[in-house]
Order: structure tokens, then C-alpha cells, then sequence
């Protein structure tokens, strides 16, 4: 899935917008324009994947800004990986067959985990299954329920039934810039054989190499971007080259 450590650049995507959130709560967000423009923004400076969520979907359950990502799907040439009121395997093969190259799945991996071999059976390696955590415990439905899983312990369980890597966002630290917690990472990276990405408190380049230190595959980074703590072609040339 990743041939070295990726730094992949986050478009989330609520009302039509590229926002990104504080603390994974809604109402905290702060906008940042067209998707689209964003996503070619990433792509001209090197990205070599686009991480899109569509953000209503995961409140809601119901994908609400499926024009905009077809669009981005059709504008750019890197893969793309989805996430996002992605409730069923209907839903997940519709999109692959459309061009998106892999989804993610939180909240129906929680609720119905065969739902990722039924996927993985007819589109291989092109599940991703987001274990989403707030104090230890893996959260869903946009993160706002909990359900007394510990992401760790979850994770095997989703490789055995075929995904072909796991998403580990720390909701507590997620678009805050205060740095990032490496020991969960670690800890997820050991457990599985299968490509770990980091989301969530990434402010520095310092923090993109703790993150692949501890075992992680690619980052996901969103904010810290967006806000210009460093640009993407530096965190490139700083990591991705090493």
C-alpha cells in the first residue's frame, strides 16, 4: 500500500467545504475552501495519495458530498482513499468501482466486521479499517459514541478478515497542534503486519518522524497543514526521502 513512509495530506470535506475539525467535534471546524483546489493544491506539491473524509457522512451516516469527491477523484492521478458514511459493501464496491482506490471504514467495521471480507473478497487490499480512539477506546459514528474497544486488540482481528491496513486517528489530540502520542502507534504497529497510518496532533516535522519511528506507514496530516506549520514539500524531502 505504501512503498515508504507517506506523508498524505488530509481533505476533509462538511457542506461542501475542506474544514478541519478540533478534538474530532462538530461546530469546532475551521474552513478552508473548495476541495477540489485543495486537492490539486497536494498533488502539485507532491502527494502521492489524498486522504478524503466526508465528514457529513460520518455524523450522519449518509454521504452528503459525493459530488465533490467524484470530482476530486476524476480531477487527480494519485490515489485516493475514502472515509465517511461508508456503511455497507454495496456502498464501499460502488465507489472502488468509480475510482476510489480504497475505503475506510469505521463505523460499519465496528458494527458488522465481516463486512470487510465480503469487500476484501471482491476488491482486494482495498479496505481500511479506521480504529478511531478517545480515552483507549475505539469511537464511531463521527465519533461520537463509544464503544469499549480497544483499538489494539481490535486491530489483528480486522487483518485476519482482510483489510489491508489500519487507520489509528487519536480523536484527543486531533486537530489541536500540540503534538502527537507515539506509544498507541507503536503498539498497533507490532500487533499487526499490515501498513499503520497516524492521524491526529501533528504540528511538526519532529512529529511526522516520531510517528514513522514508531512503526507508522504513512501519516495522515491535516491541520498542521492547512495552517501552514510546515509545507508539504518539507515534510517530503525530510521524510518521505529518508
Amino acid at each position: 500500500m505504501y512503498d515508504s513512509f507517506e506523508v498524505v495530506p488530509a481533505v476533509d470535506i462538511e457542506g461542501g467545504q475542506v474544514v478541519q475539525l478540533v478534538g474530532g467535534e462538530r461546530g469546532s471546524e475551521t474552513a478552508y475552501g473548495d476541495p477540489v483546489e485543495a486537492a490539486e493544491r497536494w498533488v502539485a506539491a507532491g502527494a502521492r495519495t489524498l486522504h478524503l473524509v466526508d465528514l457529513d457522512g460520518a455524523f450522519d451516516g449518509e454521504r452528503r458530498n459525493a459530488t465533490a469527491i467524484e470530482r476530486i477523484v476524476e480531477t487527480v492521478d494519485v490515489p485516493v482513499q475514502l472515509g465517511g458514511g461508508i456503511r455497507t459493501a454495496a456502498d464501499a464496491r460502488s465507489l472502488l468501482d468509480a475510482g476510489v482506490d480504497r475505503v475506510i471504514l469505521g463505523t460499519a467495521a465496528v458494527e458488522t466486521p465481516e463486512v470487510v471480507a465480503a469487500i476484501s473478497d471482491t476488491h482486494p487490499e482495498s479496505v481500511v479499517v479506521s480504529l478511531d480512539a478517545s480515552d483507549g477506546e475505539v469511537v464511531v459514528s463521527g465519533w461520537t459514541e463509544g464503544t469499549g474497544i480497544d483499538p489494539v486488540e481490535a486491530a489483528a482481528g480486522y487483518e485476519d478478515r482482510g483489510a489491508a491496513g489500519i487507520l489509528f486517528t487519536d480523536v484527543d489530540v486531533e486537530g489541536r497542534l500540540e503534538g502527537v502520542r507515539a506509544d498507541r502507534v507503536r503498539r498497533l504497529a507490532e500487533a499487526v503486519s499490515v501498513p499503520v497510518v497516524a492521524s491526529g496532533g501533528v504540528e511538526t516535522l519532529d512529529d511526522l518522524e516520531t510517528l514513522r519511528d514508531a512503526g507508522a506507514s504513512a501519516a495522515v496530516v491535516g491541520t498542521a497543514l492547512y495552517e501552514g506549520r510546515f509545507t508539504l514539500e518539507d515534510a517530503i524531502t525530510a521524510l518521505e526521502g529518508d
